[in-house]
Parts: structure tokens; sequence; C-alpha cells
């Protein structure tokens, strides 16, 4: 009980600093509900996508409290898995997880995002104390940027421990709207490298999470994957990968707006990228 009480009070600021400064909404019809009422809807789902803004703090208030709303139902049938740890850091984060090594070994070692500390503390924190796994999804930055260089061909080059952490070669490129999508994000300017490495991140993820499902005592599971918005609005990108995987899963997903970007959005907009949106206003 202990342990509990001291979680709560070292997340207190953060959880009365999201007091009225976050909506969410059905994006069918834009209409708020509570955010326990989005976690009943998604809580049905084999995956949800959480699309953040990383710079938006309110965002990160928002995930963790729905972290804990899906817990409520799924207890611990939910795993939690981030876009900000890297896939060969899985063994530093299940060492940290099972109270082998402390703190800042993980944040060390593990390669933790700066914004680690006040952002996906809580989270990681949370999956600690209530025992449940935590999926390190994405690429090692070092084989990001070294296709970003030279192309994807340069990764068959690598030995076979360094492809273990990387999804099976040749990854999927995802032709068609995602890539439109991304070189308008561009304008134009993004090279054939740089959008490979892009899909590189996604072809990650999405193998990490399938990876885990694929385990037969995890098939019941569901995974709360937290990722940048473009990783997922629409469900393109990471949630578009992970369905070619396997396309009988479950997807639902959040995209994450501050106000200023959401009042640019119509209604139609929102609907197509997500099953919820969530605008935060600071």
């Amino acid at each position: 009980m202990l342990k509990y009480i001291l979680l709560s009070l070292s997340f207190v600021s953060a959880i009365a600093a999201s007091a009225q400064t976050f909506t969410v909404y059905t994006a069918a019809d834009m209409k708020p509900i509570s955010i326990d009422s989005a976690a009943l809807s998604l809580s049905t789902a084999n995956v949800v996508f959480f699309g953040e803004q990383h710079n938006d703090s309110l965002t990160h208030v928002a995930e963790y409290e729905l972290l804990q709303a899906l817990y409520k139902i799924r207890q611990q049938e939910l795993v939690l898995s981030l876009e900000m740890f890297e896939t060969d850091c899985q063994p530093v984060l299940n060492e940290y997880l099972a109270g082998f090594i402390n703190e800042d070994r993980l944040k060390t070692d593990g390669r933790a995002w700066n914004n680690y500390t006040t952002d996906y503390r809580p989270m990681v924190e949370f999956a600690k104390l209530n025992r449940l796994p935590v999926i390190a999804a994405n690429a090692p930055r070092r084989y990001v940027n070294l296709v970003s260089r030279r192309g994807m061909a340069s990764l068959d080059s690598l030995s076979k421990e360094a492809k273990s952490w990387l999804p099976p070669l040749p990854y999927d490129t995802l032709a068609g709207a995602y890539h439109e999508k991304f070189m308008s994000l561009m304008s134009g300017h993004g090279s054939s490298n740089i959008y490979y490495s892009q899909s590189l991140w996604d072809a990650s993820m999405s193998y990490s999470i399938y990876r885990f499902l694929k385990g037969r005592k995890n098939k019941r599971k569901l995974v709360y994957h937290v990722c940048g918005s473009f990783h997922s609005d629409g469900k393109l990108g990471t949630a578009a990968q992970l369905l070619k995987r396997k396309s009988s899963l479950v997807i639902k997903n959040i995209t994450a707006l501050p106000s200023s970007m959401y009042e640019k959005m119509t209604k139609e907009e929102l609907a197509a990228i997500a099953d919820f949106v969530i605008v935060t206003t600071p």
C-alpha cells in the first residue's frame, strides 16, 4: 500500500495540472466524453495507438490517465509499448522493471529520451508497480541513421546480432497514402532514403508489437502503444504495417492535438485520422 501512496504522490502535480486542460472527443461526431468512457470503447481492441505531440506536456498527462483507465478494465492483460525505447534496450528495460537496476542505469543504458523524467516516467513507473510488460518498440537510432545515409540495402551487411533488433528484411515501405503524406510534410524535399528511414521506425514498432502478441501467452493482451501521431494518424504508418503483419487484429487509435491545431481542422479531417481526438488547451 505504501508503494501506491508514494507513486500517487509523485504524480499528483501532473494529474492536478490536467484539470480542464484536455478534452476527449469521439472523432465520428466530435462529442466530448470522459476518459473512462473512451477507455471502455478502446478496451475491446487488440492494439490501441496513442498518437502524441512529443513536445506537448498535456498530451503526456492524457496518455498517462488513459493508461490508468485501461488498467481498471483490462488489469494484467494490459501491455505498455513505447516508441521512446529502442529494441536493443529491451533487456535494460526488463531489468529495471524487475528491480535489478536503478533508474539512473535505465536512463543511461536504456538511452531514455531527454524528456523521459517529466513525460514518460509516470507510465513506466505505473507499469512497474502493477507488473505490466513494457515493449521497447523502436528501431535503434544508429540503424535508422544508416538507412538515411546509405539506403535500405545497407542493413543487409549488418551482423546477425544487429539484425535481431530489426524487423525481418527487407521491410515494407508502404507506398501510397503514407508516402504521399510524408513527402507533403517534407514539402517535396525528402529523399527516398529519408522516407525509408521513416519506414524503418514504422516497420520496427509494428514488428515489436506483432512479435509480442504472437506469443502463446500474450494473444489475449491489449497493447497500448504510445508514439508520435504521424506514425498512427489515419491508421497509416505503424498501424498499417501492423495490419499487414496480421490483418485480423482490431486496432483503435487516438490522436492528440493542441487547440491551435485542432481549430484549423474540419470535422471530416478529424474523423479520418482517429477514433478519438484529445484536444489540449495550454
